[in-house]
């Protein structure tokens, strides 16, 4: 696990809901030693030789709901991910390039940092705006109190995502926060004047080819396009006026590229482009993971207040 990924688990473990019992256990964890500790501890066990050679391996049974159900994309080890692909042949799996079906990928394709543009005046005030006024991580960050990801950062950020295809139009499903977006195919324009901003947007689609080109546009400026993971202390603002092009193309069974652009001249003085590619899970179902007020007030009252020196904002009923 990425040092990147281990910080974001834990985030996770302590304001969302999940099927197991994790979160009890990252809360009580947080609660007993710092988080720094933490992520210095697992800096060290992940570049141990002997940590490398003790990592779970196909001998862990997966954990499913039962017979014939499948477990999660993020619930499997990387042991399982590579032992389903090789059953699944997916390296020379038949494949239809139109064909997007698929659960893809475990915790998304984060942007790329190295192509960050500059910013423009008015964006740099509103990334300023972002700044953290507490350490560890980001109080301001939207999805600390549970607030919609939008777009593009339920991609980047998604535990898993899958595409399903009907005649006029594709859905994409989201892993983290169970949720999905509508990408219509029927031959609609974008709307020049949304009525209303969208967290997720208005996105439509067609086909270049063999690539999955969708347009979007009309979005919240509530959200963030991602966390800055550079400090962990700013986030990615952008306008209301920021439009998304994505482009989707299967490699081949197993492995599907996604060119994300991000276009906000308001904000950013040249267009964001992210690559990457994600990778099939053939033996995983998208789970549900949500996000829940009440655990994510119940952890601040318990653990983040106390350790800050503030007063519990909420007072739950038992």
């Amino acid at each position: 696990m990425r040092l990147m990924e281990f910080g974001e688990d834990l985030r996770g473990n302590a304001a969302f809901s999940r099927c197991d019992s994790r979160i009890k256990g990252a809360s009580e964890q947080m609660r007993k030693i710092g988080l720094g500790s933490i992520i210095f501890t697992g800096a060290l066990l992940a570049v141990s030789p002997f940590a490398r050679a003790q990592r779970p391996g196909i001998e862990v049974p997966l954990v499913t709901p039962g017979p014939g159900w499948k477990t999660c994309p993020r619930c499997e080890n990387p042991a399982h991910v590579e032992d389903d692909r090789q059953k699944a042949n997916v390296d020379t799996h038949k494949f239809d390039a139109h064909d997007l079906s698929g659960v893809f990928g475990d915790n998304g394709i984060e942007l790329d940092l190295k192509t960050v543009p500059p910013f423009t005046p008015y964006g740099q005030k509103l990334f300023d705006a972002t700044k953290s006024d507490v350490g560890l991580e980001n109080a301001k960050d939207p999805m600390n109190i549970c607030d919609p990801l939008g777009y593009p950062r339920a991609f980047a950020y998604n535990y898993g995502y899958e595409f399903v295809q009907t005649p006029d139009r594709v859905f994409q499903f989201f892993e983290f926060t169970h949720t999905w977006r509508t990408i219509y195919t029927d031959g609609r324009k974008l709307p020049e004047d949304p009525p209303n901003q969208r967290y997720l947007g208005y996105s439509v689609g067609h086909w270049e080819g063999d690539t999955f080109v969708v347009e979007a546009t009309g979005f919240d400026p509530r959200s963030w396009v991602s966390e800055d993971r550079r400090d962990r202390v700013h986030g990615f603002p952008h306008s209301d006026e920021m439009k998304v092009e994505e482009r989707y193309k299967r490699l081949d069974y197993g492995k599907m590229q996604a060119t994300l652009t991000v276009i906000d001249p308001k904000v950013y003085t040249k267009p964001w482009v992210t690559v990457g590619v994600a990778t099939l899970r053939p033996n995983a179902e998208i789970g549900e993971y949500f996000c829940v007020p009440s655990e994510s007030i119940s952890f601040d009252n318990r653990s983040t207040n106390p350790s800050a020196g503030a007063k519990d904002n909420i007072q739950l009923r038992q």
